[in-house]
C-alpha cells in the first residue's frame, strides 16, 4: 500500500500555503512549510507492508458528521484520534477537536453524539482542524473502522477546502476482521468490541470511538498474527484468497 499517495497529497497542499487558502494560518506559513517538508522526507521512506502487525505504528481515527453524504452537504463536526506505538495504545497521545458548524444540527445527530449547536459555532474551522490532524498524524498510517465513511468525508473535504485529492490509503479494521474472524458475521463496532471482550465506553464520540477502534485493531492484529499473517502483505494475500 505504501505512502506515495499521501506524499502526493502533501505535495499538493504545499503550494496552497502561499495562496491564503487556509485563512487564519498566514502568519504560520513558514512553520507549516517546514513541517510539510519534514513529513515529505519521512513519508517517502515509509513502508508499512512488511512491518509486523503488532509493531506497526498507526493513528486510529474517527469522525462524527451531520449525515452520511458529504456530496449532499453533510459535514464533519468532530475528529478524534489516538496513536498505537509498538503495539501499545498511547492514551496520553490523543487528538480531538470539534469543527465549526453554524447550522441547526439534525435532531438524530444531536441525540447520537450529544453535541449541540452551541458547542460547534465557535469551534475551529475544518481547514484548521485538518491541518492540526495531519500535524498530529505526521508520517503514520491511518486506521478506521469500516473506513469508507471516513474516506469519503476526508476526500470531499480536501477537495472542497484545498482543491487537492486526498489519496491516503486508510487501513480498515474490516481487513483484519475478515482474516481473524472469517466465520463471524459481526460488523458494528460495538458488536465486535463486545465479542472481543472490549468494554464499550464513549460510543459515538469521535475520540471514544477512536479508542475503541484502537483496542479492536490491537486485538484483531494479535488474532491475525496467530492465524499466520505476520504483516499487512500477508493479510492482503489472505484476503485475495478469501475473495
Amino acid at each position: 500500500m505504501g505512502f506515495d499517495p499521501f506524499v502526493q497529497f502533501v505535495r499538493g497542499i504545499q503550494g496552497k500555503f502561499h495562496s491564503n487558502i487556509f485563512g487564519g494560518l498566514n502568519g504560520q506559513n513558514a512553520q507549516h512549510m517546514a513541517f510539510i517538508r519534514q513529513m515529505q522526507r519521512e513519508l517517502e521512506n515509509a513502508d508499512s507492508m512488511a512491518i509486523p502487525i503488532r509493531k506497526l505504528n498507526v493513528v486510529v481515527f474517527d469522525i462524527e458528521t451531520t449525515g452520511f453524504y458529504p456530496d449532499k452537504g453533510d459535514q464533519i463536526i468532530s475528529i478524534g484520534a489516538v496513536k498505537i506505538i509498538d503495539g501499545e495504545i498511547c492514551d496520553e497521545d490523543c487528538f480531538y477537536s470539534l469543527v465549526q458548524y453554524d447550522k441547526p444540527l439534525p435532531p438524530e445527530i444531536k441525540e447520537l453524539t450529544g453535541l449541540s449547536e452551541g458547542q460547534l459555532v465557535d469551534a475551529p474551522s475544518l481547514a484548521d482542524v485538518m491541518i492540526s490532524f495531519f500535524e498530529f498524524a505526521k508520517d503514520m498510517p491511518l486506521v478506521a473502522h469500516h473506513a469508507n465513511h471516513e474516506k469519503s468525508f476526508m476526500r470531499h473535504s480536501c477537495w472542497k477546502l484545498f482543491r487537492t485529492p486526498f489519496k491516503h490509503k486508510i487501513l480498515d479494521t474490516s481487513f483484519l476482521y475478515r482474516v481473524a474472524e472469517p466465520d463471524m458475521a459481526l460488523f458494528k463496532l460495538e458488536e465486535l468490541c463486545e465479542y472481543n471482550g472490549i468494554p464499550v465506553i464513549g460510543r459515538h464520540h469521535a475520540l471514544g470511538d477512536a479508542k475503541l477502534t484502537a483496542q479492536l485493531w490491537c486485538r484483531l492484529g494479535e488474532k491475525a498474527q496467530n492465524s499466520g499473517c505476520a504483516n499487512l502483505k500477508d493479510v492482503y494475500e489472505r484476503l485475495a484468497k478469501l475473495n
